[in-house]
């Protein structure tokens, strides 16, 4: 994957992007960071089903409409994103460029408000979390073949941007928040 340009005036952030493919103990992990006391952030792409859910949809009505959902999550992240105070120290469950692993997993065009969405992200630290054994819930549909690949393209992303990427591994939930907060 190409290297992502990113604008040249892009401000400098106290953010920490925890990921990795489905299944990965980020959202455990971000949870433990903010039981810890830590500033954390919530997953969209859940925080979005349940909005859906909550207005009277299926998970699988959603789901029908790939475009839609991938843009509805990434409406919900470039927001949370633009209003997030720089300075702060934020650890972020997933982060806009997710957005692009996974319009390239689902073969969706690029569209311009990831594209500029893209070119504006700065983070101090990626934490790409190693895959765990599957556990499918009623909002991760996955299975392991889709896991594995969507794991290798949020890794593909997030080594073409200029952070520092590090890769936390199988370890038990409190050790890899350890391993994260040592690797700052």
């Amino acid at each position: 994957m190409e290297k992502i340009t990113l604008n040249k005036t892009n401000k400098q952030t106290n953010w920490y992007v925890i990921t990795g493919g489905p299944s990965s103990g980020k959202t455990t992990t971000v949870n433990l960071l903010r039981d810890r006391g830590y500033i954390t952030t919530m997953e969209h792409a859940r925080h979005f089903l349940d909005t859906q859910r909550l207005k009277g949809r299926t998970i699988e009505e959603v789901r029908e409409n790939q475009r839609e959902f991938q843009l509805g999550v990434l409406d919900m992240q470039i927001e949370q994103e633009n209003e997030i105070n720089p300075e702060v120290q934020v650890f972020l469950d997933r982060a806009i460029p997710d957005a692009l692993a996974y319009y390239k997993f689902l073969n969706l065009s690029v569209d311009d408000r990831l594209t500029e969405a893209l070119k504006n992200v700065s983070y101090k630290k990626i934490f790409i979390m190693d895959y765990l054994p599957l556990v499918n819930d009623y909002a991760r549909r996955e299975n392991s073949e889709a896991q594995k690949k969507i794991h290798s393209l949020i890794t593909e992303v997030y080594e073409a941007l200029p952070f520092p990427v590090v890769h936390v591994p199988i370890l038990p939930a409190n050790e890899r928040v350890d391993y994260i907060l040592n690797n700052l």
